[in-house]
């Protein structure tokens, strides 16, 4: 459907016969797409000459698809969900369920990156051979953003820093910071956005992806994240670890396009701040 005049999303619709329920269920199961991107805001703005689509096909998985073309696919991945398969499980994890899903119609999955197995949000996916081999050897050229909603303990000293050192890790898969000459260097940008008499909220941007990085590095200013008892957390209000990676955007190293991905922060984290 071709929008001819500037107008909000819930209004074009309307103005295709949809009536105001059938919009509701629609945005909120993420069957509305505008230039082949999920939206789910009902005010969202359209302009003239953008496309919206419906897609009404029941969804197989037991975690919402925030993207998927013939080349992606891109899920929220839930909290304590592996995202690869270990020397212990195979099958309970992100990659066996979208396999599954992808070889019912005959699409090949590939892994380009990963979350740790307590952090929710975005996780990409590729289709085929060519992209996951360009992408994996271009990942720092291509991804653009990758932004994470944090929350810690205690209230940050400084509203907004950058953390930079070195990271390595031990025999027993624990990260710490390191010298230089022994460790790879992880930079973390943050900015308060949320805080209470216990809690802060953290906006959080890498520049690099090591592992554990965010949960390391907020540990290290002695505010580490709630739920994260591996790197000294002593809270967990909300029975999870507190890690959300929320904004994702990159480069297709062939096509150039450039794709933005966005995934809504879990509700358990906004009740936290409302709390009295």
């Amino acid at each position: 459907m071709k929008v001819t005049q500037k107008t909000t999303l819930t209004g074009f619709l309307l103005s295709q016969g949809y009536k105001k329920n059938t919009i509701k269920t629609l945005l909120k199961y993420k069957n509305v797409y505008v230039d082949g991107q999920v939206q789910t805001h009902y005010a969202f703005l359209l302009e003239e000459g953008q496309n919206v689509e419906i897609h009404k096909t029941q969804q197989e998985l037991p975690f919402p698809i925030i993207y998927e073309d013939k080349e992606i696919i891109v899920i929220d991945k839930p909290c304590g969900l592996l995202s690869e398969e270990t020397n212990i499980q195979k099958e309970k994890t992100a990659y066996f369920i979208v396999k599954n899903y992808l070889q019912k119609k005959n699409e090949s999955i590939y892994l380009v990156h990963r979350l740790d197995q307590y952090t929710s949000g975005i996780l990409m996916f590729v289709k085929n051979k060519k992209l996951y081999q360009t992408l994996t050897h271009q990942w720092n050229e291509c991804v653009k953003e990758r932004g994470y909603i944090a929350i810690v303990e205690g209230k940050m000293k400084q509203k907004k820093g950058i953390i930079q050192n070195y990271l390595t890790e031990s025999k027993s898969q624990n990260v710490y910071i390191t010298s230089k000459t022994k460790g790879k260097l992880a930079i973390t940008h943050y900015k308060e956005i949320k805080v209470n008499k216990k809690y802060t909220m953290l906006q959080i941007h890498l520049e690099t992806g090591r592992k554990n990085q965010i949960r390391v590095h907020l540990s290290s200013l002695h505010h580490p994240i709630i739920g994260d008892k591996k790197y000294g957390a002593i809270s967990n209000p909300i029975k999870r670890l507190a890690l959300h990676h929320h904004h994702f955007s990159f480069v297709h190293p062939l096509t150039y396009k450039n794709y933005q991905f966005h995934c809504s922060t879990p509700e358990e984290f906004n009740q936290l701040f409302s709390r009295k």
